[in-house]
């Protein structure tokens, strides 16, 4: 995998597994912000009202550098942390995956906690279509009409996504390309007469 790439999941998956009578439904889904987390939570929250516990570990960028666990009142280390370590071990980010459990009856203990909430993850990934997604940065360009055919080789030569693209007296283009890429794109952009180009994000 290279710098600028991550991996993901392409969609919602679910899976479920039974422990000694507790039973466990896993979920994941993909996720680019906290609003969406919170979304999620809160649908699982009202259909499964009457469940024990609602356990779940979120990672998001491209590395993976913002992320949470939540025991939700299992004991600290048994459920939030088993999740997010078998996530770790697919290298998915930009992704939840929630743990809900009804309890059987039988105390499954911290060792046999922490095994149920692995699997039910490992379960819910395996389920899941992980899919290698790519850093894009978006550049906004601008240049002279004279000077547009210059620009629009480069466009065709380094085949950056166009976003938005209006011509006049002055060209505006808005593109998108893999960070690893965007060196390249700003070097033959710097040569077109005329041209000039911001990073947007």
């Amino acid at each position: 995998m290279q710098d600028d790439e991550y991996k993901t999941i392409a969609a919602p998956a679910e899976a479920a597994l039974r422990e000694r009578s507790s039973k466990f439904l896993a979920y994941a889904w993909p996720v680019t912000s906290e609003d969406e987390v919170k979304k999620h939570l809160d649908a699982l929250r009202k259909k499964y009202y009457d469940a024990t516990h609602h356990c779940y570990a979120w990672r998001m960028g491209p590395r993976g550098e913002t992320w949470r666990v939540n025991d939700d009142g299992e004991p600290s280390g048994t459920a939030g942390r088993p999740i997010l370590g078998q996530m770790l071990s697919v290298e998915v980010t930009d992704c939840i995956v929630v743990v809900v459990r009804y309890f059987g009856g039988t105390k499954l203990g911290v060792p046999g906690l922490i095994t149920a909430y692995k699997d039910a993850t490992t379960e819910v990934l395996a389920a899941s279509e992980i899919v290698l997604r790519t850093v894009d940065v978006e550049i906004e360009v601008e240049c002279p009409y004279e000077e547009l055919n210059g620009v629009m080789r480069v466009v065709k030569e380094l085949e950056p996504r166009v976003l938005e693209q209006h011509f006049d007296n002055v060209c505006h283009l808005r593109l998108l390309i893999r960070h690893g890429r965007m060196e390249e794109l700003a070097g033959r952009l710097e040569k077109c007469e005329g041209a000039k180009f911001e990073v947007v994000k």
